[in-house]
């Protein structure tokens, strides 16, 4: 973070808008003040363009009295029954609220919300760092209000509750998985009586709608160390409850001397790897696929204590773990209410296919077996890839770096491939119709051995370059070998 002095402080509310409004506020005699992340992100230098604003009054009033004056190019959009309003100017937004003090049923995150003070409204904050108000009124402009000692908490990098932690996350149990999640997407700590204080409220956390849940999850798998926020959330009791499959990856079994790697860490350090060279992405317009390539990641052995075995010889074996996991997936998102569209079924694939390359790669690396796994995996081969290289964890430098070298040469290989023959020459030109025309066959069986013959045959390469006459000289031959024959001639059929 970055110190500043009142002038200096002053100097990054000098924009015309943060000035409109004060002065509309001064106008309407009313204290206002610009509130919670986007103070906190000039300290520590982040980019923040959604303005939080506090009114010791009406807030919707100022943001009408401010719409007006900015004329046609302002849209607002007013909440009464919350009390907010929200005014888009030239690319900036900006929430309007109330100041209010806030009550809370044991069973409820709803509020009882009354007018207030600033003091009230920042006692209702989750954290003492979103808890700093500047002010805008002309008189006090620029002048930071931080009863909580939130600037000490960003220079010590600590996560802390104004007030007693044990009614704050009592009150909104959200604000447990947010505490985490500022925690690691900050690299912040949470404070020792906080973080107690999350273990001794978890349970609270089953009030929370499983959406809100996700997108609190979905922000800390966006983050630099995303590990960092699953193991705060398995140390705190939270994760047994929002996500138990992934607790029961879990702990090492040994036997007759010989033991598994703790698939649960395993598991987050493959996150982590994915993080280190997806995390710029993240940031940016692939922001939506890199979530979900994380979620690959954190998801790609979860068919593990499912399939786990004990082999005499072999040891510790978790055969088909990718295809149990590939299954888990559905019903994993269906709960957690992620979406259940394309996202969902490409994480179903990566998950399903996330041991394909490194079989080849342990084998010779054929076009044939490197032909199938990229017409199976599709657009998506290269996120398979950067996943697979992500999931070698092993501290062995050298048999580190030979699973990366092969990995290389399947990507070699794929590029080449790419290069020799389209993905779309990869799929049958005869297609079952024709085979039965030209046959004389009824829909069954046979119909199908023909065409999942030539669709073989060109992912080995025996029908190469893939046309429509290369294709009918192997489905003659193919059909011969079974004693068929076509029951016209070809230039009937073609003509």
């Amino acid at each position: 973070m970055i110190e500043l002095t009142e002038k200096e402080l002053k100097e990054k509310f000098q924009g015309k808008m943060f000035h409109r409004i004060g002065e509309t506020a001064d106008e309407l005699g009313m204290e206002c003040y610009v509130v919670g992340g986007y103070v906190r992100d000039i300290f520590l230098q982040r980019p923040s363009v959604d303005v939080d604003v506090v009114v010791v009054g009406s807030g919707i009033a100022i943001a009408e009295a401010l719409a007006d004056k900015l004329g046609k190019g302002a849209h607002l959009a007013v909440f009464r029954n919350f009390g907010t309003a929200q005014l888009k100017y030239r690319g900036q937004e900006i929430e309007f609220v109330g100041a209010r003090k806030e009550s809370y049923s044991h069973d409820s995150r709803k509020p009882i919300v009354e007018d207030g003070t600033l003091e009230d409204d920042q006692n209702r904050r989750d954290f003492t760092i979103n808890a700093m108000a500047v002010c805008l009124n002309k008189d006090r402009y620029g002048e930071l209000v931080d009863p909580f000692d939130g600037l000490w908490d960003l220079k010590e990098r600590t996560i802390r509750t104004p007030n007693d932690p044990d009614i704050t996350f009592s009150d909104d149990p959200l604000r447990m998985m947010r505490c985490i999640r500022f925690a690691t997407q900050l690299n912040f700590y949470v404070d020792d009586e906080t973080f107690e204080s999350l273990c001794r409220n978890k349970d609270r956390i089953k009030i929370i709608s499983k959406e809100r849940i996700a997108d609190e999850l979905n922000k800390i798998m966006l983050s630099p160390i995303p590990s960092r926020g699953f193991i705060d959330l398995d140390r705190s009791g939270l994760l047994e409850i929002i996500f138990p499959e992934l607790v029961k990856l879990q702990g090492i079994e040994t036997r007759n001397g010989r033991g598994h790697k703790d698939n649960f860490y395993h598991t987050l350090q493959v996150l982590d790897n994915l993080a280190k060279v997806t995390q710029e992405d993240a940031q940016g317009n692939n922001k939506d696929r890199i979530l979900w390539l994380r979620w690959a990641a954190l998801l790609h052995d979860i068919g593990k204590p499912v399939t786990k075995r004990w082999d005499p010889v072999g040891g510790w074996t978790f055969y088909n773990h990718n295809f149990q996991g590939e299954k888990m997936v559905p019903e994993i998102f269906r709960r957690m209410k992620l979406p259940m569209n394309e996202k969902m079924k490409y994480v179903q694939k990566l998950v399903g296919l996330h041991m394909r390359p490194q079989v080849i790669a342990d084998d010779v690396v054929t076009d044939s077996a490197v032909r199938r796994l990229a017409f199976e995996a599709g657009d998506d081969i290269g996120d398979l890839m950067l996943l697979c290289e992500a999931d070698i964890t092993s501290k062995n430098e050298e048999k580190k770096q030979r699973f990366l070298q092969n990995f290389q040469l399947v990507r070699q290989k794929i590029e080449t491939i790419k290069h020799n023959d389209e993905v779309r020459l990869m799929q049958p030109i005869i297609d079952g119709n024709e085979v039965m025309r030209i046959f004389g066959l009824p829909q069954g069986p046979i119909v199908g051995q023909l065409k999942m013959a030539m669709k073989n045959a060109i992912l080995n390469g025996d029908i190469y370059p893939n046309t429509r006459e290369t294709e009918m000289e192997f489905l003659l031959k193919k059909a011969a070998s079974i004693g068929l024959s076509p029951v016209a001639s070809l230039e009937e059929e073609q003509g």
